[in-house]
């Protein structure tokens, strides 16, 4: 087999203009890019969704009720089925907050559009803290004086030793601390 000779370069140039050759392949653009003209037609469509509701959640439903409550999801019926806010609520606040869930859906409905949300789905645990709600603090109560404290033993010394006078020392302190 005989070598075949390599193209003088005129010969190398005639053929490359001739000859297509495949541009290099460009990526596609970014999807967010492509997305934000869908997403705000979307945003205009169906309102604000719950990252807004979150948010903003202290001055939809006041700050009595934000203290007790956490906005976990905002469920989107199917089919134009009800819509569903699942909130968190701190412990024994859920039968009160319950008690206010006509008013809590009043005021998100006013702030995410007319019937956004049907439903309002209560579950108990504890909040998360955030930084806008600190713990609350709570106040140091100054303890008994000498004579109130001898008054209170005093009281107690019939009572037999064990978990009930405990309690019953801890309950006379708690009453004259508030009666201070």
């Amino acid at each position: 087999m005989a070598k075949r000779p390599l193209p003088s370069t005129e010969d190398a140039l005639r053929i490359l203009t001739a000859k297509r050759t495949r541009p290099p392949r460009r990526p596609p653009p970014p999807l967010g890019r492509s997305l934000n003209k869908t997403l705000r037609v979307f945003d205009a469509k169906f309102g604000q969704g719950p990252g807004a509701l979150a948010a903003r959640w202290r001055e939809v439903v006041g700050a009595e009720i934000a203290k007790r409550t956490e906005v976990v999801k905002l469920t989107r019926g199917r089919n134009g089925g009800p819509s569903s806010l699942e909130i968190r609520v701190a412990g024994p606040a859920a039968a009160i907050i319950q008690h206010q869930a006509h008013e809590i859906l009043a005021r998100v409905n006013l702030f995410l559009g007319a019937d956004a949300v049907q439903k309002l789905r209560i579950v108990q645990g504890p909040l998360r803290q955030t930084a806008a709600a600190p713990p609350l603090a709570r106040r140091r109560v100054q303890p008994l004086d000498a004579a109130q404290e001898a008054e209170l033993s005093q009281g107690l010394a019939a009572a037999p030793e064990g978990p009930l006078k405990a309690a019953l020392l801890a309950l006379g302190r708690g009453v004259l601390k508030q009666q201070r």
